[in-house]
């Protein structure tokens, strides 16, 4: 009897484990298998070149990690999905991540639209979320599991005015922004404020939408008000056409752009119409700070070209995750999503990040300029304390 007993109370206590094993109605995976990181970028669409980049850097550390025998005795598997730039197909992707996958942690997106699509499946479900390159204010406000690598626009509309108004002196601005794109229209926004903080003024303002291909209605009625400077807030396909368009209707002023316009397809379309424009952005491969150096000969050297700032945040995302995980000591959700927001002083590609209580990352930005055909450091500027 006591035997039957005994048989009896083992399977109670095995399906009591595996209940207390599921998180926010998800079922842990057991430590032999591979311990799965997913990664949402645009692979596709009009700013492949952003998920291409970032899908790279965040590829260099985990082969790494795994070449040195995994993370907590694990393997880690990279989960890949393409999101083409889409709110809709972010959130299908990162519904796929957490409840077919069950990964650890999600890497994603880089568009705001895309990481404000799939921050709240990732808070419901107690997996944390790391943007690389999202600058929206609002995707960390969604929760307190989704983090961010990259700096906030707040403090990069900052940085832009002050360049413009305070180092060039060019108080005439004009600004011309995305009306449906979050990302483009709160930088659009910021920038205004912080040149008027400034003593500029913003002499017009302009609107277009995704997928437009003229926007020279838009410039001639900016020309007419003579601006000194022209703030392009779109990513780097519209931002090419911009310039080329407004360089053949004799508009003479200087261009500049946030860190959407950081891709090699900028010049490749812009070509001389971007020659001499200026844009912020996270890093330069020109930082003679150790890591990044380190980190540029080593992406060179695996993909035969110099990384750019998706790349070198999709790697510190990937670091910073690597890192919260080994210092938790488990890839249970809460306990990473508490070592991510302890995180204080993670020396990375992108400089020193250390996470606020918003669970923004507090870094410097760089102002790069297109000189010569390619991006040249200008200088970087420090968030004042």
């Amino acid at each position: 009897m006591r035997r039957l007993v005994y048989l009896g109370v083992i399977p109670c206590l095995a399906m009591l484990a595996y209940s207390c094993a599921r998180q926010a109605g998800r079922q842990v995976r057991p430590a032999s298998e591979p311990l799965k990181i997913g990664l949402v970028a645009p692979i596709t669409g009009s700013i492949a070149t952003f998920g291409k980049s970032t899908r790279q850097g965040a590829e260099m550390v985990f082969d790494q990690v795994n070449q040195q025998g995994g993370l907590l005795g694990r393997r880690v598997e990279l989960v890949v999905e393409d999101d083409a730039g889409k709110p809709e197909e972010a959130a299908n992707v990162f519904t796929k991540l957490v409840n077919r996958d069950r990964v650890a942690a999600i890497i994603g997106s880089v568009a705001t639209k895309c990481s404000l699509a799939g921050a709240p499946i990732c808070q419901r479900s107690g997996v944390p979320m790391i943007t690389p390159a999202s600058t929206n204010p609002k995707v960390t406000q969604i929760g307190d599991y989704i983090f961010r690598v990259c700096f906030v626009d707040p403090f990069q509309g900052e940085v832009i005015a002050r360049f413009l108004v305070s180092k060039l002196g060019l108080k005439r601005v004009g600004i011309i922004y995305d009306l449906t794109n979050d990302y483009s229209k709160g930088l659009a926004d910021y920038v205004e404020q912080n040149v008027r903080k400034l003593g500029g003024q913003v002499v017009a303002r302009q609107t277009f939408s995704e997928q437009d291909k003229s926007f020279k209605a838009q410039l001639t009625a900016m020309g007419t008000q003579q601006p000194q400077a022209i703030f392009v807030s779109a990513y780097y396909t519209e931002a090419a056409l911009i310039a080329r368009q407004a360089r053949q209707l004799g508009i003479k002023a200087t261009l500049m752009g946030p860190d959407g316009w950081d891709s090699p397809m900028l010049i490749q379309s812009g070509g001389d119409a971007v020659e001499g424009g200026y844009f912020s952005n996270h890093y330069s491969a020109d930082s003679p700070n150790p890591q990044t150096q380190q980190f540029v000969k080593a992406y060179a050297k695996r993909y035969g070209e110099s990384p750019d700032a998706l790349a070198a945040l999709g790697y510190d995302a990937a670091g910073l995750l690597v890192d919260a995980i080994r210092r938790a000591k488990s890839a249970d959700g809460r306990a990473v999503r508490d070592a991510l927001a302890a995180t204080k002083d993670y020396q990375g590609a992108t400089g020193a990040i250390g996470m606020d209580a918003q669970r923004n990352a507090r870094k410097p930005a760089v102002i790069l300029q297109v000189k010569g055909g390619k991006f040249a450091l200008v200088e970087t500027i420090q968030p004042q304390r």
